[in-house]
């Protein structure tokens, strides 16, 4: 019987339209930004609270790094690698699912960015959290963000150490 290793496992099938949808979904809205808010004064959704402004940001997070393209992008393609390399490392069991999907939406932020950094030279921020000045932002940084706080809070209260085993470049003996 011939066995097929370039069959996917289920779970890499699904953390491929996890990646897919949410890149999507960050790219689509990158687009309706520049097509509906470019050139315009922010749409107000909740007075004084939350507002759509179209940003071009050069930087990476807080706008550092202005206008280092080639190294955010080195860096970004470097995270990127890294991610990727999670998802395959990571166990196809049940009690990792959450992680294999945290990891795939954290490649689609990380991609998302990317697009728009090779495409514009810039990324495409419009979320505004007004109430408390906060950075203007995108759906792929909603990722990032909120996955690792999801992966900080596993690591620290959910996964026990014998979990994350397969971290270990070492093999069991």
């Amino acid at each position: 019987m011939r066995k097929n290793n370039f069959i996917p496992d289920k779970i890499l099938i699904v953390d491929a339209v996890i990646m897919s949808v949410l890149l999507f979904l960050d790219q689509f809205t990158k687009y309706l930004a520049v097509s509906h808010l470019k050139g315009r004064p922010p749409v107000v959704l909740i007075e004084h609270v939350l507002e759509l402004e179209y940003l071009e940001n050069k930087g990476i997070a807080f706008s550092l790094l202005q206008n280092q393209k080639f190294l955010i992008l080195f860096m970004g393609f470097l995270v990127l690698a890294f991610l990727i390399y999670g998802v395959f490392r990571l166990p196809r069991e049940k009690k990792y699912c959450i992680l294999h999907m945290i990891l795939s939406a954290l490649v689609a932020g990380a991609l998302g960015n990317i697009v728009d950094r090779m495409r514009f030279d810039f990324v495409v921020d419009f979320i505004s959290f007004v109430l408390i000045q906060f950075p203007v932002f995108n759906l792929a940084d909603c990722y990032i963000t909120v996955c690792t706080i999801l992966m900080f809070i596993l690591f620290m209260f959910v996964y026990k150490e014998e979990d994350l085993t397969f971290l270990s470049k070492k093999k069991d003996k």
